[in-house]
């Protein structure tokens, strides 16, 4: 792989990343299940369910809960009512402003790719008060393709001004999704171990792994500089 020097886009994944959105995932589905008669699920099953778009969180909690499939639209379109201003829950991992504001100043480009839905994105970014760091935030409905799908991360480079056939840049996550993703581009992959996944470590393909966001500025200098 070529040599990536700054400015090399950075582009991070947002829930279980940058913030950990389960609390406020976790509310909204419940009062939809509670709308509806349906007992609430616990915050660590809703945030194991979390990753791969609201499509396939609703999936996985009609399969716990034991709902008729054919109720999902609705359960989606309810839940989607909630989501997009579902805000007061969510928190920026310890660390992530700092680190952001180093990467920043040291000419790296940084965009958004998310399963997340734009709207809620975008109000989560305001609330937390990063939205101004990104020159690019694609979101899961911005393009036919989510996550893992390459498409969408392509995209987000090239939006940084990076070539979207074969970007020099850096894609950090901490989910399955992400891995592949990455992989599928392909870029380096620096994964945040303390968000969303279901696999273990080893099982996923990346150029390393933190867990502690002081340690990100100089992970993305040393793969810059490979």
């Amino acid at each position: 792989m070529s040599v990536c020097l700054a400015p090399c886009p950075v582009v991070f994944d947002l829930d279980g990343t940058l913030i950990d959105s389960a609390p406020d995932i976790h509310a909204c589905v419940n009062a939809v299940l509670r709308e509806n008669g349906i007992a609430p699920l616990g915050l660590d099953r809703v945030r194991s369910f979390i990753g791969g778009g609201v499509e396939l969180l609703w999936s996985r909690v009609i399969a716990a809960t034991g709902i008729d499939p054919a109720a999902q639209r609705d359960l989606v379109a309810s839940f989607m009512t909630r989501y997009h201003r579902a805000t007061g829950l969510t928190r920026l991992y310890p660390g992530v402003p700092e680190a952001l504001g180093v990467l920043a100043d040291r000419g790296y480009p940084m965009g958004i790719c998310t399963n997340k839905p734009m709207g809620p994105t975008q109000a989560v970014l305001d609330h937390v008060g990063i939205a101004h760091l990104f020159g690019a935030v694609i979101g899961g409905d911005s393009m036919p393709q989510k996550k893992p799908d390459p498409a969408p991360l392509r995209a987000a480079f090239g939006a940084l001004g990076a070539d979207p056939a074969a970007p020099r840049a850096i894609f950090v996550g901490d989910s399955e999704f992400d891995a592949t993703c990455a992989a599928a581009v392909p870029v380096p992959f620096l994964l945040f171990s303390r968000g969303y996944r279901r696999s273990r470590l080893e099982d996923l393909t990346r150029r390393a792994t933190f867990d502690d966001f002081a340690a990100l500025p100089g992970l993305v200098e040393s793969v810059a500089m490979a």
